[in-house]
């Protein structure tokens, strides 16, 4: 099992060569952090933001969602970190109106609507050739199987995954030693942060994500096949 210690210098490998490679290329103006607020994508984007400041080719770049039911809280830091950290930041919003939208009815149509087509219409308005998360392989049983790696569609363009193999308890031993700020809604007992009608408290005897629905927890390998992260 490698050491956290190991698993930072190969993420940091693998984005530094995604940094070498875009100077070459279309230019690191078009790679983006996809940044949730939470605890995984603010290491991702720590990681990439050094990265970027160092070779002078910054400011980092983001996408971040706001479905329009996203806990206050998240944005209130996300808005906080961004004017910090200095962050080029795409807000996507759905094309829909919340008005009497019936959210999270259906997960697949809402996730849909509210996440993967707007994710889709920032990639295209931001020109992004890359796309970092912070998605880990032990969240879920649908992301075991997912690469570093992915050749992503409409719009054309590759994932990059290089926390897959961390653990929450890395990400917060990493939180811990660089001195990373996180939302106040993980103090009070969240571990996973979703939108307002799909997040919970955490099973005090479940997983990392018992606190998300259950309905859309059994679609997500659907939505990553639509587009998702």
């Amino acid at each position: 099992m490698p050491t956290l210690e190991e698993k930072i210098l190969h993420s940091e490998s693998l984005l530094s060569g995604l940094l070498e490679q875009a100077r070459r290329g279309a230019g690191p103006e078009r790679v983006r952090v996809a940044w949730t607020g939470g605890k995984d994508s603010t290491v991702a984007l720590f990681i990439w933001k050094l990265l970027v400041e160092d070779a002078g080719a910054g400011p980092v770049r983001a996408i971040t969602l706001d479905t329009g039911c996203k806990f206050p809280e998240v944005l209130a830091f996300r808005d906080h970190m961004a004017a910090e950290w200095g962050v080029d930041l795409c807000i996507a919003r759905p094309g829909v109106s919340l008005d009497g939208y019936p959210l999270a009815e259906d997960p697949l149509k809402c996730c849909r609507e509210l996440k993967v087509e707007p994710l889709k219409e920032a990639l295209r308005a931001t020109r992004a050739t890359h796309l970092v998360t912070g998605i880990r392989r032990d969240e879920h049983p649908d992301r075991a199987g997912r690469r570093e790696f992915e050749t992503r569609t409409d719009p054309e363009h590759t994932l990059v995954n290089p926390l897959l193999d961390w653990t929450e308890t890395d990400i917060w031993a990493f939180h811990a030693r660089f001195g990373l700020p996180h939302c106040g809604l993980y103090d009070q007992g969240y571990r996973s942060l979703g939108c307002r009608p799909c997040t919970t408290l955490p099973d005090a005897r479940g997983g990392e994500r018992s606190g998300r629905a259950r309905n859309k927890e059994a679609v997500l390998s659907a939505l990553t096949g639509l587009g998702y992260f």
